[in-house]
């Protein structure tokens, strides 16, 4: 009626204007939180200024003066005398990204295998699928972090033990071949030694995966056409495997290894796995893979049955009636929970600081925030790490769920 009323008068009221009205309030609410983020970032500088505290990075170029051990980097390759803070932000984002990485990968597959399970008609398959997902999701992470580290990867052989005075390599020699130890430390393993002409392997291995895809399409295309399959999966393992080789032996070999040998003390040589590496990447896969397994059998559940039953019919086998027919469509129900469970095994990785496990919260974070001061910094610095990390998986997965899910004609 008041509406009504001011256009009878001839004009118009602009507070009953949705668009000047949404934009006056967009306004507002901008305006507030540019205040805010002001009251904060002056309330942070005057409390930095009473304290002494010179806000800056110019604390990344000071001496660490520690530098702890990684599975990507040797000690060798920092002076602990010369090492800088930047150089142990570098460290710690390197082991929270390679942590991640594995963790990712490793709990898909888990996830994966036991959701297929759960969905088995062998009543023990099936029973023991459940125990696993509803056992080791209602267990705290950081309870299975310590399980994993202190209750079970602490209970290996240590490196060397004393029999009748003398020190004795007691790690266990996987096949032994000499070539792989596993103890308390964590899992010995010979590393590579690049000699010049290694970028062939690198090089055929990229045309191996281009190969790969130009095969798949291919072999799509061709079955479309005449409903003959090809056998992609075998001739792409064939093809990773070849093409490197191939690589290899052109360039005359170019690759060398360095072999871990028992010294006095220590293994010398190869590379190594840390223990609390590997108890973290142990406690995150099993506890992420349990919720990725709920997600993989409620995808497959929503696949409506006449799908299976069609494909039956046709005379698919069961295996290939999953793979083919049941999985492509269930990924449109799987992708997105997963996705969040990436991301919580992302920044639950924060957690190795519970073992000592050298990611960027515990010495980043942790070490160098207790030696320079710069709390603000160094915690912008982390916070914004995760963040990119976490839309970068996002962005990833957005663009897959869209290439899975399905699209009507």
């Amino acid at each position: 009626m008041a509406v009504e009323a001011e256009r009878a008068g001839g004009g118009v009221n602009w507070w009953y204007d949705k668009r000047t009205r949404a934009i006056i309030m967009q306004v507002v609410v901008i305006s507030l939180f540019v205040a805010f983020v002001a009251y904060i970032v002056n309330n942070t500088a005057t409390n930095m200024e009473s304290r002494g505290l010179n806000p800056g990075f110019e604390f990344l170029g000071q001496i660490a003066g520690f530098m702890p051990t990684s599975p990507t980097f040797n000690l060798t390759d920092f002076d602990v005398n010369s090492s800088t803070h930047w150089d142990v932000f570098v460290l710690g984002l390197v082991n929270t990204l390679l942590i991640s990485a594995f963790g990712v990968v490793l709990a898909t597959i888990v996830g994966f295998v036991m959701g297929v399970l759960r969905l088995s008609k062998n009543p023990l398959i099936n029973f023991l699928a459940s125990c696993y997902v509803e056992i080791m999701r209602n267990i705290p992470l950081l309870l299975h972090i310590f399980i994993w580290y202190f209750a079970v990867w602490l209970t290996l052989p240590e490196l060397f033990e004393t029999v009748d005075g003398k020190r004795e390599l007691a790690a266990f020699n996987v096949f032994g071949l000499d070539l792989i130890y596993i103890s308390q430390r964590g899992i010995n393993y010979p590393s590579a030694i690049l000699n010049p002409g290694w970028q062939a392997i690198p090089i055929a291995l990229a045309i191996a995966i281009a190969g790969i895809v130009f095969l798949a399409r291919w072999a799509k295309k061709r079955q479309d056409a005449t409903g003959q399959p090809f056998p992609v999966f075998w001739t792409s393992i064939a093809m990773l495997i070849v093409f490197p080789l191939i690589g290899y032996a052109v360039t005359g070999g170019p690759i060398g290894w360095d072999l871990p040998e028992a010294g006095r003390f220590n293994l010398r040589g190869g590379a190594t796995l840390p223990g609390g590496m590997m108890g973290l990447l142990l406690a995150l896969v099993v506890y992420t893979g349990a919720f990725i397994a709920e997600n993989v059998r409620s995808g497959i559940q929503a696949v409506s049955h006449g799908q299976t039953e069609a494909a039956f019919a046709l005379g698919l086998r069961p295996n290939v009636t999953m793979r083919k027919v049941i999985i492509p469509q269930a990924m449109r129900v799987i992708v997105p929970p997963m996705t969040s469970q990436y991301l919580n095994l992302t920044k639950n990785s924060s957690l190795a600081v519970a073992i000592g496990y050298p990611d960027l919260v515990n010495i980043f974070t942790g070490v160098s925030l207790n030696q320079t001061g710069n709390a603000v910094e160094i915690i912008a610095m982390t916070m914004a790490v995760y963040l990119t990390i976490s839309l970068t998986i996002s962005l990833f997965m957005n663009w897959y769920n869209k290439r899975v899910a399905l699209v009507e004609r």
